[in-house]
């Protein structure tokens, strides 16, 4: 199978959310328990594949159109010199000059990106679903935040080769755009790539046991590494998706506590005790409230 290939486009992603909706609802009025106890799964794969056919339809969007997209990749290009950050032409050199790593790198950007976070977010749901809506809604919230950023477009480095970028995956036959240029390769900033690996390294770290629980951190480093080197993106890419990710948790946690200060506690009050007191059942924490 071509690389080009795996991808879903936005509508056949569309299609897919569709069909999984009706599962859902299917499931959530079914009889049988063991059939309901499938519609949760079904509900969040709703959810998860929603936002992938987004993210697929923000990239052949553009508010501004195609004209400014080359002259912003410029100014980042010289922004980025003069803040002196590494030259991502030095760090795509380490694999241009391989074939075995430069074909490695364009396969791992192509597939790795869905195919993580969606074991990822299977491994949360199941083992750790208490944590799972927090993950989710930081989740949501980075992606559409990215999207809503990326409707302005940016040229990627490889689509500069007057600075010295090679597009590894035309030169390998492995682009995931297929031949000719399209819109939907000016989505670049910022790298919804790094806002996703960086949140399941983070993720990982904090819920996962033992030595696996740096997998995810191996994968957000691993995906950074891979969006420079095949020059797909450039640094200030990275760091805005992460500053985009930081931010979107910052929201989701003040807003959950939010909630949670305003929301009645957990048990009914009975009647109130002679000295005018009343107590409320245990909570599910096991905190009495007097």
């Amino acid at each position: 199978m071509r690389v080009q290939d795996v991808a879903l486009s936005w509508q056949q992603a569309g299609l897919l959310t569709a069909g999984l909706a009706a599962v859902a609802l299917g499931c959530t009025l079914a009889t049988r328990s063991r059939i309901r106890a499938i519609a949760p799964f079904a509900r969040e794969s709703t959810l998860i594949s929603g936002l992938y056919a987004l993210w697929q339809l923000a990239g052949t969007l553009s508010v501004l159109g195609t004209a400014g997209a080359f002259s912003r990749a410029n100014w980042l290009e010289h922004t980025e010199r003069d803040w002196h950050l590494p030259s991502e032409v030095s760090v795509q050199k380490t694999i241009v000059g391989h074939a075995f790593l430069r074909q490695a790198a364009n396969l791992y950007y192509a597939t790795m990106h869905f195919g993580v976070l969606f074991v990822f977010l299977i491994w949360l749901f199941v083992w750790h679903r208490e944590r799972y809506p927090k993950v989710r809604r930081i989740l949501a919230l980075t992606t559409l935040v990215c999207l809503a950023i990326q409707l302005i477009p940016v040229a990627p480095p490889r689509l500069l080769p007057q600075y010295g970028y090679v597009d590894t995956a035309v030169l390998d036959h492995q682009s995931v755009y297929g031949l000719g240029f399209s819109a939907d390769q000016l989505s670049a900033m910022p790298s919804v790539h790094v806002a996703w690996a960086v949140l399941v390294g983070w993720a990982c770290a904090r819920i996962g046991r033992g030595p696996w629980r740096w997998l995810g951190a191996v994968h957000a480093v691993l995906t950074t590494f891979v969006v420079v080197a095949t020059a797909n993106h450039f640094w200030a890419d990275g760091i805005v998706a992460v500053a985009v990710l930081v931010a979107c948790a910052a929201v989701e946690d003040v807003a959950t506590r939010a909630v949670l200060r305003f929301r009645p506690p957990p048990g009914n009050p009975t009647e109130s005790e002679p000295d005018g007191r009343n107590e409320l059942s245990p909570s599910a924490n096991g905190v009495i409230l007097r």
